[in-house]
């Protein structure tokens, strides 16, 4: 058996400004912040000799090669981004369709009602209303327009959703309704 494993395709290269600050600010918290100290231990650990049996010099190390590793990651996934300013008319094409950086209200099956927020890959995680936009319910709620229905096949089983409100810029209030 190979351990090879293959390389995961990367997600969509869009992101909003606020995701984008996020990301740079855990590069520069990991890069001039946590390194530093962690180096720091790693060299005190390694002045106190043997280091076969020292653990802060093998544990220090261990995430060395993890801040190391996420800083490089970081790196090359904010070098090939587009910031999407959806706060500007020009950053989106039409204000009464759903695309990248858009606050949707869904009306599930049930009748509950519920925002989100149609963000890249590496924010949607952030919070519990960002869904991506690589997602099934994400890419079948690009291009959308109010009141049209949206069916997509979700672990739990086959759901549909229908188009409240769309709304760009800052987030909607939970009791905001069309």
């Amino acid at each position: 058996m190979s351990r090879y494993r293959a390389p995961t395709p990367a997600g969509s290269k869009y992101i909003t400004p606020e995701g984008a600050k996020r990301l740079r600010d855990e590069l520069d918290a990991l890069w001039h912040e946590e390194r530093p100290r962690v180096t720091a231990a790693v060299a005190a650990a390694a002045a106190q000799g043997d280091r076969s049996e020292n653990a802060e010099y093998t544990y220090g190390k261990k995430r060395l090669h993890e801040i190391d590793r996420r800083v490089r990651f970081l790196r090359k996934r904010l070098e090939g981004m587009t910031v999407v300013d959806t706060e500007s008319e020009s950053g989106r094409r039409d204000a009464a369709r759903v695309y990248f950086g858009a606050w949707v209200q869904l009306e599930n099956q049930d009748g509950e009602l519920r925002w989100y927020r149609l963000v890249g890959p590496d924010e949607f995680d952030l919070a519990s209303d960002y869904i991506s936009m690589d997602s099934p319910l994400g890419s079948s709620l690009l291009g959308k327009r109010l009141d049209d229905a949206v069916t997509v096949q979700l672990p739990a089983g086959e759901h549909s959703f229908t188009v409240v409100a769309i709304r760009y810029g800052a987030r909607p209030s939970v009791s905001a309704r069309p």
